[in-house]
């Protein structure tokens, strides 16, 4: 009887602590010596602004521990800029929706995408954009396709982590590696001449920048942002 009772407690202790590595919003004990550090609480948004504003707009909500965009909030990017980083961040987006997320975003262009790549959030299924696989979830928009194992339905959180390093752009989503490129090598050069962005002038040639959260006119959530500068 003792030995079930002792058992029964270490189950539930194990239990407890893989809890506490799982709460949104927080770092672990791990992450916090590793040297990440929080872009987003649960409970405000001081980390972000809008694009070139010195505010973030009241249509940019927290709602369930989640940063949430209502119709009208602008696209929003970090404070800080950052060079070399690892970023984690997950996101969900509604039926039909579409969103993205900015690296090496700056404000000197009319636009957030003006000259940051961004990696595709979209509802695969439905949403009018779908049929070019490089506009698909987890992908760097119009450059690079994410495998479609990396790929969840509408509604349903993602995990991605995003890591640059002296311009090598990694990105994973849902545990799956869907980009792993130097940006300005002969290969970037030869995707980015072949996209949209083929005429687009300074796009990804800055050495640092913001993190962007785009505004598609869609609902999107996004929670457990963090970041670690390499």
């Amino acid at each position: 009887m003792f030995k079930s009772i002792q058992i029964l407690s270490l189950a539930v202790a194990l239990s407890s602590s893989a809890y506490a590595h799982t709460v949104d919003n927080q770092l672990t004990n791990e992450e916090q010596k590793a040297g990440w550090q929080l872009l987003f609480n649960g409970q405000d948004m001081s980390h972000w602004r809008n694009f070139k504003s010195d505010e973030i707009s009241p249509q940019w909500v927290i709602t369930d521990g989640a940063m949430m965009l209502t119709k009208g909030g602008g696209d929003i990017l970090t404070k800080k800029m950052y060079r070399n980083f690892d970023l984690k961040i997950d996101w969900k987006i509604s039926t039909k929706g579409n969103s993205g997320i900015f690296v090496l975003a700056d404000e000197l262009g009319s636009m957030i995408y003006s000259h940051a790549p961004e990696v595709q959030i979209i509802d695969n299924e439905e949403h009018p954009d779908n049929e070019i696989d490089s506009h698909l979830s987890g992908s760097i928009y119009d450059l690079f396709a994410a495998p479609k194992a990396a790929h969840k339905p509408a509604n349903t959180w993602n995990k991605v982590r995003i890591q640059m390093h002296d311009k090598h752009l990694q990105v994973w989503q849902n545990g799956i590696s869907t980009l792993s490129i130097v940006i300005g090598s002969t290969t970037w050069d030869t995707l980015v001449k072949n996209s949209k962005f083929s005429t687009w002038l300074n796009f990804a040639t800055a050495d640092r920048g913001h993190i962007g959260l785009q505004d598609h006119g869609d609902k999107v959530w996004f929670k457990n942002i963090k970041i670690k500068e390499l």
